[in-house]
């Protein structure tokens, strides 16, 4: 099948990072609306998706795409569709989805709807009247939204952010798929130094350092869609394959964590070693007050031209008084702009005082969301 349409959803504000990474992959028709990107390709891309993307949460094949004011025609845009075509006879077809500013409001009576579609459009295909639903997973998912419908296929199983290096956290950790965006956006490269002064369990550095190398975020995880006939495990093989011959061993990247909690020291340097880039960053129990510049330019491996704080500092509401968090941003504008570092300072805050608290107005902003907290990432550079 070459021309599969296919859907990522994503955190909001990082449609444009996506998107640069389906270009990268060579996905085709790409295009991005509020929290997801729609694209085209085969199942190659479809395997390419699931291994190198980033920002992702996961990819899902559009199945149809139709409006629906009734239960009637939400019946009807379901049978249509040629379940057949991947789910076999014996495989697993679960329903889930959600509903919002539509006339079909009910969740739970939606899902039922597609599921007996879809049992009646594979009794027609199978000729049975059972279904034992045994073999591989098929997890359909649905949205309806302004009584637009649209019905789809996971192809991952776990979210792509869950990479499988991050076994251990401290509280509140940002999450992968974020931190993977606020490196992008911070034009981290194979030549980087990159910093984070409050690391915690190491995520933003991780995800540094795996860009950097490029190192696909999925080599070391399964997909949901490896179970299916669709595609054999030669042709995963192939995809993990490309992902590796792309690696940058060459890469002369660094990475410098410090934290003041011991504890989320050794949860970091835990991580790191588990995405296998152990060797590429150094984590120091240190609180901000304490850390000096000269604790960077000294290492053989800083590279002044190219050093770049990323940071995700305690916000007040989930980990310190607002105060106390707001001292840390200060310390950041004190440390990391004022020592000839060509201002390249990335922090992620939902302070709408965080400049002025900061010393400096950010030479660019982007809104983006932590969760369910809306942020904005303060750009120096």
């Amino acid at each position: 099948m070459n021309n599969i349409k296919m859907v990522c959803p994503c955190l909001f504000g990082l449609e444009s990072v996506l998107t640069r990474e389906l270009k990268y992959i060579d996905a085709q028709n790409i295009k991005a609306t509020d929290g997801k990107v729609f694209f085209e390709g085969s199942f190659e891309t479809l395997i390419d998706a699931n291994i190198n993307l980033r920002t992702a949460e996961r990819v899902l094949i559009v199945m149809n795409e139709f409006k629906a004011t009734s239960f009637e025609e939400l019946y009807q845009g379901v049978f249509l569709i040629d379940w057949g075509n991947f789910i076999n006879k014996n495989d697993k077809f679960p329903v889930k989805g959600w509903t919002l500013n539509s006339v079909l409001k009910s969740e739970p009576a939606c899902q039922s709807i597609i599921k007996k579609a879809v049992v009646e459009k594979l009794k027609k295909t199978y000729k049975t009247s059972w279904f034992e639903e045994t073999g591989a997973l098929y997890q359909i998912q649905f949205s309806i939204q302004k009584d637009n419908v649209l019905i789809m296929l996971d192809t991952s199983g776990a979210g792509l952010h869950k990479r499988g290096y991050r076994k251990s956290t401290v509280l509140a950790p940002i999450k992968e798929t974020l931190a993977a965006g606020i490196v992008s956006l911070s034009r981290v490269n194979s030549k980087s130094s990159v910093c984070d002064p409050c690391c915690g369990s190491g995520t933003l550095l991780i995800e540094s350092a795996l860009w950097a190398l490029k190192i696909a975020p999925g080599l070391n995880r399964r997909f949901v869609a490896e179970d299916w006939n669709a595609m054999s495990d030669s042709d995963w093989n192939l995809g993990r394959q490309r992902a590796i011959s792309k690696i940058n061993k060459d890469s002369s990247f660094m990475a410098f964590g410090s934290d003041i909690d011991p504890e989320a020291i050794e949860i970091a340097k835990i991580n790191a070693k588990r995405a296998g880039i152990s060797s590429r960053i150094n984590f120091q129990t240190k609180s901000i007050q304490d850390l000096e510049f000269l604790d960077f330019k000294n290492s053989q491996d800083f590279e002044k031209s190219n050093f770049i704080v990323l940071t995700n500092p305690p916000y007040g509401e989930r980990l310190l008084e607002v105060n106390q968090a707001r001292e840390i941003y200060k310390l950041l504008g004190q440390k990391f702009l004022n020592n000839n570092l060509n201002n390249n300072l990335y922090v992620i805050s939902p302070d709408e005082d965080f400049e002025k608290i900061l010393g400096s107005r950010a030479t660019k902003r982007r809104k983006l969301y932590n969760g369910m907290i809306k942020c904005q990432l303060y750009m120096y550079f």
